[in-house]
C-alpha cells in the first residue's frame, strides 16, 4: 500500500477524516480528475482540473455529513487504484472505484467511476 513516495495508508486518513486541505496535498499543481456517473456518462465525463478546483470539489464532498472509507487499494509504481464506501446518515449508501496515474509521489490524472443509491 505505499511506495516510496505515496503513502496510500496518509491517503486513507485523509478521505476517512473529511479532511480535504491533507486529501488535496496528494494532487499535483496540475492534476486532472475525470469522473464518471449517472450524471455524466462516459461521453461526457465531469472534468476537473488544477489543484484549486480539485480543492473545490474535495471541501464539498469533505463537507458533506457522510462516512467515508477505503476498503481495498494499492500503488505499483507509478499506478494508484482504490475502492471507497461512502454513506449518509439516511443510509444512502456511495460507491467510488478509483484509478490513478503518479508522478514525482502525487496525483496527476485520476479517473473515478462512481455509483450511489436511488
Amino acid at each position: 500500500m505505499e511506495s516510496d513516495f505515496f503513502s496510500l495508508s496518509e491517503l486513507a486518513r485523509a478521505i476517512e477524516t473529511r479532511n480535504s486541505g491533507a486529501v488535496l496535498g496528494f494532487y499535483a499543481a496540475d492534476a486532472r480528475m475525470r469522473i464518471i456517473d449517472s450524471e455524466h456518462p462516459p461521453s461526457r465525463p465531469q472534468e476537473i482540473i488544477g489543484r484549486s478546483a480539485i480543492a473545490a470539489y474535495f471541501d464539498d464532498v469533505c463537507g458533506r455529513t457522510m462516512t467515508h472509507r477505503i476498503e481495498d487499494g494499492f500503488v505499483d509504481g507509478d499506478r494508484l487504484a482504490f475502492t471507497q464506501a461512502c454513506a449518509y446518515p439516511d443510509g444512502t449508501r456511495v460507491f467510488c472505484s478509483a484509478m490513478a496515474e503518479l508522478k514525482a509521489g502525487k496525483i496527476a490524472s485520476q479517473t473515478i467511476v462512481q455509483a450511489w443509491d436511488a
